[in-house]
Formats: C-alpha cells, sequence, structure tokens
C-alpha cells in the first residue's frame, strides 16, 4: 500500500498528469461539439459514446489517484474546492442517460469542458479574481441600476408621447436604456427623440458617458485590481513554508531515489 501511495503521490503532481488530462478535455470537448450533428452522430454514435466513456474512465482513474496519495487522509482531497468540482463532474456523469434524467446527464458533460478550468493554474486565478470582486461589482451593479432607473423615469416623461416604442412605459423605458448600455443601434433612437427635443441628445451622451464608459471602466478596474491580489496570494503561497506532507512526500521521493541508487551501486559491484 506504501508503494501505491508513494506512486499516486508522484503522479498527482507530475507535469505529465496535469498535461494528459488537459489533453483528455479538449478531446472530449471536440466530441461533444462534433455529437451537435445529427449526421454525424448517426455515422459515428458508436464513437463518440466510446469516447465519452473513455474520458469519463480516465477521470474517475484520475481523482482515484488523488484520493490514493492523500492516503490514510484521504478526506483532505475535498478541503480543495477544485477537487470538489471536479469531484461532482464525475457524479454528474455518471447519472443514467435514459427516461427523465437524459437531458440533465447530456448538459452535465457540458461540465467536462470547464474542467479545463481547474486544470490550468492561470484560469484558477481568473476565476478566483472574480469570485472575489463579486463584493465589490454587486455596489457597481446597485449604483448603476440606480442611474438606469432615474434615467428610465426621465426618459418616459420626455419621450414616450413621441416615440412609444421605445419609452411607453417603465419597463420597456429600462429596457431601451440597456440596449443603449450595449451601444447597438442607440443613435437610431437618439435622432427620433431629438426630432422632438433638439437637445435630447445631452440627455443620450451623457447616460452613454456615465452608463458605458465610467461604470464599465469601474468593472475593468476592479476584477484588475482583484486579479493582482489574486496573483500575490498565489507567490506568497508558493514561498510559504511546506506543509508537513509535502514534506514527507518530498522524503519519500528522496528515500525511493536514495534506494534506486544504491540498488545500481550493488549491481555494479557484483558486475
Amino acid at each position: 500500500m506504501t508503494r501505491l501511495v508513494k506512486l499516486s503521490s508522484r503522479l498527482s503532481y507530475s507535469n505529465f498528469l496535469e498535461y494528459f488530462i488537459i489533453g483528455v478535455i479538449v478531446a472530449n470537448g471536440i466530441l461533444l461539439g462534433l455529437e451537435t450533428s445529427p449526421s454525424l452522430v448517426e455515422k459515428y454514435g458508436g464513437v463518440f459514446h466510446w469516447g465519452n466513456q473513455i474520458a469519463l474512465g480516465i477521470f474517475i482513474v484520475e481523482a482515484g489517484i488523488k484520493l490514493v496519495a492523500h492516503f490514510p487522509r484521504s478526506h483532505r482531497y475535498f478541503l480543495d474546492g477544485w477537487n470538489v468540482f471536479d469531484f461532482l463532474v464525475i457524479v454528474f456523469a455518471l447519472v443514467p442517460a435514459t427516461g427523465q434524467f437524459a437531458m440533465v446527464a447530456r448538459l452535465a458533460r457540458l461540465l467536462r469542458i470547464v474542467r479545463l478550468v481547474s486544470a490550468i493554474q492561470d484560469l484558477r486565478l481568473i476565476v478566483a479574481a472574480l469570485v472575489r470582486s463579486i463584493p465589490s461589482v454587486v455596489h457597481v451593479i446597485l449604483l448603476m441600476s440606480i442611474v438606469v432607473y432615474i434615467y428610465a423615469i426621465m426618459g418616459y416623461h420626455l419621450f414616450h408621447e413621441h416615440d412609444p416604442e421605445n419609452w411607453r412605459n417603465l419597463g420597456v423605458s429600462l429596457l431601451t436604456l440597456f440596449n443603449i448600455i450595449t451601444l447597438e443601434g442607440w443613435t437610431e433612437v437618439m435622432n427620433r427623440a431629438m426630432q422632438q427635443h433638439p437637445l435630447a441628445w445631452i440627455y443620450f451622451v451623457s447616460f452613454v458617458v456615465l452608463g458605458t464608459f465610467v461604470v464599465i471602466n469601474m468593472f475593468i478596474a476592479i476584477i484588475i485590481n482583484n486579479l493582482d491580489e489574486a496573483k500575490r496570494e498565489r507567490l506568497e503561497e508558493l514561498q510559504s513554508p511546506p506543509s508537513s506532507d509535502q514534506l514527507l512526500r518530498e522524503i519519500r521521493a528522496t528515500q525511493e531515489a536514495l534506494s534506486r541508487l544504491s540498488e545500481r551501486l550493488d549491481q555494479d559491484e557484483q558486475k
């Protein structure tokens, strides 16, 4: 059992396993994309099925290797949120793809593609930065909601008689302003409003500047700031003293290297 734990420990932290799993995820993602073609499914449906099953088997083996690597404290595997996500991907993939669960099973297979996030360290940092940004982004969204609400009421009173298609009530006015934030066709709405109010451009330009440029730049600044903090924390983790488990793994690896060297020396002496 000790040998198996050592081998699993070396494999779970090896670059080979990381790159191999990334390759399997990419290949499985391509298969899932090809399955959207009815003609290809008709010709190669069996190949697609076995390809998905092989990928699932590889993911199960990978999870088993990591669990064995943590033996006898295998519960520590679930202390890492990314490991929990990978394990849930496997659990959902085991849902029977028949009956009322067929659609759930098909959608659950798409989570395998999301596993690229857990497999690539840089993507983990980006996701961590996005999660850290949520509290600040909520406040920015609240501020933007207040601005949009005020502008929607103003727009209704100014333009609903002349342009009921875009301003007939508060709900439609909110949708119009949301469309303006995307900068899609907002000049058409402005030109229609300027037919009745020549100074309506002030309303639209001020909203575009405030709602698009200022607020979106605030989103970007928050995310970049949290990305820098996530990178800094990651660097501190790498520079922190090794844990007892890491030291034990290093000692075991050193012992194995010494034992192999000793065996070679014995063989050379016998020759």
